[in-house]
């Protein structure tokens, strides 16, 4: 059972961490190239396109960090599960706190300053994601010894 969660929030973390450098490098500061007429109806399929590759992904990465918490591969220390798993969780209040409302606010149209606390703002999750790849590499590699 360990392991399969361990694989299950390892994959799941690592391709979040790749699609988040990914949006943060590449497409929101694409967003502001966008012409103007042309934005809201983008913005709403990037939405829509958006949730089901991310959700099951960041739904399947929490759960599995969880359940690090409490069913812990050999060699692993119980500080690092509870690190992962709280990473996981600031992922996602900075994500329903800042990243939601900023996307609500894009979806009436195009606003520079919007677009720029977007970029700005999703640096957060970057690294946190970022983190969270190593807690669980890390978890990976005791396990592994």
């Amino acid at each position: 059972m360990a392991v399969a969660l361990l694989l299950i929030c390892l994959s799941s973390t690592l391709f979040m961490t790749g699609l988040i450098w990914l949006v943060q490098l590449v497409h929101y500061p694409l967003l502001s190239e966008v012409s103007p007429g042309a934005f809201g109806r983008y913005h709403t399929e990037h939405v829509r396109r958006i949730g089901p590759i991310v959700g099951p992904a960041m739904l399947a990465e929490l759960v599995s960090a969880a359940g690090l918490v409490v069913v812990m591969p050999a060699n692993t220390p119980l500080w690092l599960a509870i690190t992962g798993l709280t990473v996981a969780i600031l992922t996602w209040v900075v994500t329903a706190l800042v990243q939601v409302p900023l996307h609500h606010q894009l979806a009436t149209g195009y606003d520079a300053s919007t677009c720029r606390k977007l970029v700005r703002s999703n640096w957060t999750r970057t690294l946190l994601w970022s983190t969270h790849a190593g807690i669980v590499l890390a978890m990976a590699g005791l396990a592994m010894s």
